[in-house]
């Protein structure tokens, strides 16, 4: 592999290629300088792309993971309705890592950022024993505009966009030791943030509240339950599953990467928005109305609780070493 100077001159000129306005001043002095649009404000986000937690080099080709470490970042933008403006990537790689896959993991990333009108702003890199990315992404909103996970209220329907649960599917399938030719179309190795739908539910001012789905739809529809101080009624037979996939991934499989939303009860959803399809899952309430978080409605006609079965680190079902062994590759 390339020595340091020389890695960060091949980053820099990668970088250069797409420049953009936000970005007043790139790699190459001790900070960047950014210049936002009057009357924003800032989104900052950042993630974590861990080797064996997050993917694996004999499942994961080097553009698949560059692609899937920005569009963590740029789906948290998409989630808070805002336009994504510049991006800072810090690196650990091992010694003996080829070279190849470095500049084939550059080269996913940056055809990901340059098809969003993002620039690469900064970065670094170190040693490590096992490839570490970590991913800040800069965007923007206009002043007070951003969507929170804070704003559902009882009597608000709940929408999804897309299909669910077609990532944790290819995943399951790698672990049985099936080969997956890793295409562009493939949810799990070339997964889409939803930056257009998140601009457009901001702009018409319909999304009372807003998450991704990179944790399941049973964590994240949570998250929201929680910041709003609501509970969730949804409707299994509405969920929008995935080719290949079953409920039980498409409620806990995770890294689906749409977004998941509210809004008031007379307001007009489309049933597409940015060619994406949207569904109506079901109904928020009052969190004095159920005994838990989030009520499911059964295909026999049963109401259960549904339980958190998605993606959170350091539980003591995720530690095991089966957890490691057939969930490796999953968010956060």
């Amino acid at each position: 592999m390339l020595k340091e100077r020389q890695l960060i001159e091949r980053i820099r000129k990668l970088a250069a290629s797409s420049s953009v306005g936000a970005v007043a001043q790139g790699i190459g002095d001790d900070c960047a300088i950014l210049q936002p649009p009057p009357g924003s404000r800032l989104l900052v986000t950042t993630d974590l792309c861990i080797e064996n937690v997050h993917f694996r080099r004999k499942w994961h080709p080097a553009p698949s993971v560059g692609h899937r470490c920005l569009t963590r970042g740029l789906s948290d933008i998409a989630a808070m309705g805002g336009a994504p403006v510049a991006c800072f990537l810090s690196l650990g790689l091992p010694p003996k890592l080829p070279q190849t896959w470095v500049d084939r993991f550059l080269q996913g990333f940056h055809n990901l950022a340059r098809r969003f009108h993002i620039q690469l702003a900064g970065g670094d890199i170190s040693t490590a024993t096992e490839i570490v990315a970590d991913i800040v992404v800069i965007g923007h909103v206009r002043d007070g505009g951003a969507v929170l996970r804070s704003g559902a209220r009882p009597g608000d329907r709940i929408y999804v966009t897309g299909s669910l649960g077609s990532s944790a599917a290819v995943l399951r399938q790698l672990v049985s030791g099936k080969r997956i030719k890793p295409t562009r179309s493939s949810a799990h190795f070339y997964p889409q943030p939803r930056i257009q739908v998140g601009r457009w539910l901001l702009r018409h001012g319909l999304a009372t509240a807003m998450i991704d789905l990179s944790d399941g739809l049973s964590v994240d529809m949570a998250h929201i339950c929680e910041e709003s101080r609501v509970s969730a009624f949804i409707n299994s037979g509405k969920i929008p599953i995935a080719r290949g996939a079953t409920l039980d991934l498409a409620l806990h499989g995770g890294e689906d990467y749409e977004l998941l939303f509210t809004a008031r009860k007379r307001a007009k959803i489309p049933a597409r928005i940015a060619g994406l399809p949207v569904t109506e899952l079901g109904t928020i309430a009052s969190s004095r109305n159920y005994s838990s978080a989030i009520q499911i409605l059964s295909e026999n006609g049963t109401i259960r609780p549904l339980p958190h079965g998605g993606w959170q680190h350091f539980t003591e079902r995720h530690s095991s070493q089966r957890y490691r062994e057939t969930r490796a590759g999953k968010s956060r």
